[in-house]
């Protein structure tokens, strides 16, 4: 493989990390919305499942966003892009969840069962799927 192809895949995973800081990001802000406004407002399934669908939300746009610049053309790297930022959001929330808040794994497994609302399963699926949905809309809009 050449030089020039390897930086330019480099290049690619940079971008697809720097997506999902911006995912993050949303992330996020979505929590603290949720904290001060939805929580106090709704019941806490209620406040949850709009959270996740939410977030869901953001996810999708940021991947149709920015599919032309993650360069989204081919299933196989949609899959790798949403495969890094499913492993980037685990990496991360366990080792927030388990090193700086402290959480024990039970604590952190728990955002996984659907309770009260919670659909933080679907969030990862979601997660992993949205560049492929991203590049789907994308040529679909073009063609």
């Amino acid at each position: 493989m050449s030089m020039v192809k390897r930086q330019g895949q480099f290049m690619l995973v940079l971008k697809s990390v720097a997506a999902w800081l911006l995912i993050l990001v949303l992330a996020m802000l979505n929590g603290i919305f949720r904290e001060a406004m939805l929580l106090p407002n709704l019941s806490k399934p209620v406040a949850f499942f709009l959270s996740g669908l939410f977030l869901c939300f953001f996810i999708v746009m940021v991947a149709v966003a920015l599919a032309r610049w993650l360069e989204l053309s081919t299933p196989s790297w949609c899959l790798s892009v949403g495969l890094l930022w499913l492993s980037l959001t685990l990496i991360f929330e366990f080792g927030f969840g388990g090193v700086m808040q402290g959480k024990s794994w039970a604590e952190m497994l728990a955002a996984y069962t659907f309770k009260d609302g919670n659909i933080w399963p679907v969030v990862l699926m979601v997660t992993l799927f949205a560049p492929l949905v991203a590049a789907r809309i994308r040529y679909r809009r073009q063609g």
